[in-house]
């Protein structure tokens, strides 16, 4: 399976707590309006992702200040993009145990992800429990909210995957407490 990718953010600090390395993959069916990445829908965008880059990554994980990786697009949950990034998220774990995962996704963990539809394929299940931390749902212009942390509007989750997974139902990030929204 071929995937591209728009950038490697070696130092980000938007998209997950701490200090973070950050992928941004291509390939997008979503479409969300006012999207911020729109030119990232196309899975030919940007640069082939490789060996070599697969490598870096691990590299900039290495640095004692980075806390984890985050993986963004485009959409990291569609399928062809799934069989690609399990692999690198696999690589994270092992050498990285210490480091957390966050993944942005528009799709809904409950009713997509978890549940028959598109995005659901082979590896699903493997790449979500390599995730802790998951921001679930399409941006929507018009719940657009800059107050919001690490997310762009207010449908948007950002669920704890792994209490999650224990308790059955959905279990939002503790960093939420903090959120002032007005």
């Amino acid at each position: 399976t071929v995937m591209n990718y728009a950038t490697i953010k070696p130092l980000d600090v938007a998209n997950g707590e701490g200090i973070r390395v950050s992928l941004f993959v291509s390939g997008c069916t979503h479409h969300c309006p006012e999207c911020f990445n729109s030119e990232a829908w196309d899975f030919a965008y940007g640069k082939p992702y490789t060996e070599e880059t697969e490598k870096k990554i691990l590299d900039l994980l290495g640095r004692k200040e980075v806390v984890g990786f985050s993986l963004l697009g485009g959409e990291p949950f569609e399928p062809s993009n799934q069989r690609v990034l399990v692999g690198l998220l696999e690589k994270i774990r092992e050498k990285y145990p210490e480091k957390n995962v966050w993944c942005y996704t528009g799709y809904l963990y409950d009713k997509e992800l978890k549940s028959e539809s598109r995005a659901r394929c082979e590896v699903t299940d493997r790449m979500l429990s390599m995730i802790d931390i998951l921001v679930d749902g399409e941006f929507v212009a018009a719940k657009k909210n800059l107050r919001l942390r690490f997310r762009g509007s207010e449908n948007q989750r950002i669920i704890d995957v792994k209490k999650t997974e224990m308790s059955g139902g959905i279990v939002l990030w503790d960093g939420l407490k903090e959120e002032k929204l007005h």
